[in-house]
């Protein structure tokens, strides 16, 4: 029986799953972005929000704790220097998963995984009002009170 046990070892081997999972680690980290199956990116969540979360204490430990990780020293450096200055008022939640479709060869899931402070889009204040269009309708009650032929007489009593 498998009670309590919810990782996803996403049909590999401990090693292999876990250097596939540094690799996309580091390169999200380094693009911001990638593009790959919703259950890896789901186990790549799991795999790099506590990495982002010690990069926001700085020090010789938590570097190395990091580089023990993503064995990539230009990640290390890009999440320490950039990243965790910019995530560091947020309590957590550093990744949004945006399904984009079935991949067309084998009809797998996919989906794009972002860091969520660099997505200049979904950032911009969004705009409530509608756009103001320019044609005009007119009532066809109007139109009829408007005609100079259309006048009654008034009453004489």
């Amino acid at each position: 029986m498998r009670h309590q046990k919810k990782f996803n070892h996403l049909g590999r081997k401990s090693a292999h799953r876990k250097a596939m999972l540094s690799n996309m680690a580091a390169s999200l980290i380094i693009h911001k972005k990638i593009h790959t199956t919703v259950a890896k990116a789901k186990a790549l969540r799991i795999y790099v929000e506590p990495l982002i979360t010690k990069s926001k204490d700085d020090t010789t430990h938590s570097r190395r704790t990091v580089f023990s990780y993503l064995q990539s020293k230009e990640a290390v450096t890009e999440l320490f220097r950039e990243i965790s200055k910019k995530i560091m008022e947020r309590p957590g939640g550093y990744t949004r998963i945006l399904k984009t479709g079935n991949r067309f060869g084998d009809n797998a899931e996919m989906c794009l995984i972002e860091l969520v402070d660099y997505n200049e889009a979904m950032l911009l204040p969004k705009d409530d009002g509608k756009a103001k269009s320019t044609r005009r309708k007119r009532s066809g009650a109007k139109k009829k009170e408007e005609k100079p032929g259309n006048e009654t007489a008034p009453e004489v009593s």
